[in-house]
């Protein structure tokens, strides 16, 4: 009786026992494992590079290692579909994921041992695009393991608020932190101690929970979803090869277009290589709709034809065998994740995709112009942005992402993620008045004391006095706490509309498309500062910021309907009941 009371209050009660739950520390030491590589191929590399005296455009290849985390979708399906030979008994995600976390290491390792020069940048470079690969893969493991092994104690909510505190940790242990130890013993020594870190992270993860190979939570074992492709009331097999086809070719020429990018940038010379934002900017939409827009319109067209009954086969079809087993396996792998998703949910397909692409688009884009802004326009300097922005900051967005988890136990997921939306976009109205002067954070900092505290804590750090530095802390300070909350909510969202069943592919393919936003409107959005200056782009994606709320409360709605509907207990019902 007291376990079931316990599960029926929301609240710190419900998130101790979360804490206390194994899964929910595998989750923390895996989100730590996702950020760190992040934060070391994409971040502080530059930095050992540039201290190595690497030229720009010798630098500029390894910008092509952000590819593996930008279209790691493209091979998505493997994670789902595919076991590895001798690592298939780890479980269904570790089998991945382990693999990967020690590959990581022993890539950090080698990287210890190389010499950066210009002269010596081919096994450098392979080395850390191997291990963006690995790293981009790990994470989408990750992403399916979170999902699939979420429980009534380990809900999906605590796990996606718990991943991305280890992310962010990860982030200032491998950006922040890795630079001051960098500063004291040497970058070789530096990646040698993280590669140790993932060793370590990669070991321990052996023991953690993991679904059986074969074992689907929600669903028939793969061989028995196999044959149920050819029962009496399924597609067609000819139709099911028609819908094949056209995505088949659609995947591949979008993975042979990457393809073709990274070999023309490795192996051509400095001044005949593509630009990778140019590639990015061009081509990435283009691959976006290529492998998430027009199959998801087939998958729509399929899902309409099943539910009508056109085009069904009506009596049980002959085992496939030989070439139409091999179609059967890769229908299941790029056309099933959108058929189930989108036959699931119809036209609210159309509002989840909005709420996809508005919810986090501030972030997507304004993080390309965020250095610009503080450095050029507000002429901080670099230590003041490093301390207002990753070290402060990293703690306040984790201080948020508590906060979201908390709320996430006690008003529900919808709540928590409307809420979210509302304090992400007014954040950018702190940032408006900081392009006119900050006068008005200025007040308020005075006003609760933070400025004190600030002074404070920089002279604590020997920094030289600063009169804007705690404006700037406090603004960002605010932002962070937003992102924060808007952050838990969003991945939980995200990871609750996911299929177990397909929960790498429709993971990864929802995610990518903040790739599509954010690369359709840095360009737009960088023409704007010009002709217009910051304050009207703060307006502007403040606006942005209040679609996204609105979508949000169609969204709830979807969701608590739903749950009616089906006679379950969503956490917003679960939250109403207690109030």
């Amino acid at each position: 009786m007291a376990d079931a009371a316990a599960k029926s209050k929301p609240g710190l009660r419900e998130v101790f026992r979360a804490m206390r739950n194994r899964k929910t520390g595998y989750m923390a030491l895996f989100g730590f494992a996702s950020g760190l590589p992040f934060a070391l191929f994409l971040g502080t590399l530059y930095a050992w590079l540039t201290e190595a005296k690497v030229d720009l455009e010798t630098m500029g290849v390894f910008s092509l290692i952000g590819l593996a985390y930008a279209f790691q979708f493209l091979w998505s399906p493997l994670i789902d579909k595919v076991n590895i030979p001798g690592f298939s008994k780890l479980g269904k995600r570790k089998q991945w994921m382990v693999p990967a976390q020690l590959l990581l290491g022993v890539i950090l390792v080698a990287l210890s041992l190389s010499n950066p020069t210009n002269d010596n940048m081919g096994w450098f470079s392979l080395l850390a695009g191997v291990g963006a690969l690995a790293s981009a893969t790990q994470d989408i493991a990750i992403n399916a393991w979170r999902i699939d092994n979420a429980d009534e104690v380990a809900t999906l909510d605590i796990l996606s608020t718990v991943y991305q505190m280890g992310y962010r940790m990860a982030a200032l242990v491998g950006g922040a932190f890795g630079l001051i130890i960098a500063a004291r013993i040497g970058w070789p020594q530096t990646y040698l101690m993280m590669g140790a870190i993932l060793l370590v992270i990669g070991f321990v993860g052996l023991f953690a929970p993991d679904n059986k190979v074969g074992n689907v939570v929600d669903g028939a074992a793969e061989d028995e979803l196999m044959l149920s492709l050819r029962k009496a009331g399924e597609l067609r097999p000819e139709v099911r090869a028609r819908a094949l086809g056209i995505v088949g070719v659609l995947w591949a020429g979008a993975i042979g277009v990457v393809l073709t990018f990274m070999y023309m940038s490795l192996a051509y010379a400095p001044e005949d290589r593509p630009n990778p934002t140019e590639f990015t900017l061009g081509w990435g939409p283009w691959i976006i709709v290529a492998t998430v827009v027009v199959p998801a319109l087939i998958a729509g067209w399929l899902a309409s034809q099943k539910k009508r009954g056109e085009n069904l086969l009506t009596e049980d079809a002959p085992v496939a065998q030989g070439s139409a087993a091999v179609m059967d396996h890769f229908y299941r792998a790029l056309v099933m994740p959108l058929v189930e998703f989108v036959g699931r949910m119809g036209w609210s397909l159309v509002l989840i995709l909005s709420l996809v692409l508005t919810y986090r688009i501030c972030d997507a884009i304004w993080g390309t112009f965020a250095y610009p802004f503080y450095l050029g326009e507000l002429a901080y300097t670099n230590d003041e942005v490093a301390f207002a922005s990753k070290f402060f900051g990293v703690f306040a967005i984790i201080a948020g992402l508590a906060l979201g988890g908390y709320m996430l136990t006690v008003i529900g997921r919808m709540a928590t993620l409307t809420i979210g939306a509302l304090l992400a976009a007014l954040t950018n109205l702190l940032y408006a008045d900081m392009a006119v002067g900050g006068a008005r954070m200025q007040i308020a900092s005075d006003a609760i004391g933070f400025t004190r505290f600030i002074d404070f804590l920089s002279g604590l750090l020997m920094m030289p006095e600063s009169e804007g530095l705690a404006r700037l802390t406090f603004t960002i300070m605010w932002e962070n706490l937003a992102i924060g909350i808007a952050g838990a909510a969003y991945i939980a969202w995200l990871s609750s509309i996911v299929s177990k069943q397909y929960s790498a592919v429709q993971y990864a393919l929802l995610s990518s498309l903040t790739l599509l936003v954010g690369t359709l409107g840095r360009g737009a959005l960088g023409e704007m500062i010009e002709d217009r200056g910051y304050f009207d782009v703060f307006v502007l994606t403040t606006l942005i910021g209040f679609v996204a709320v609105i979508l949000c409360i169609f969204e709830w709605i979807r969701v608590k309907r739903a749950g009616r509907d089906a006679g379950i207990v969503t956490p917003e019902l679960a939250a109403e009941k207690t109030a």
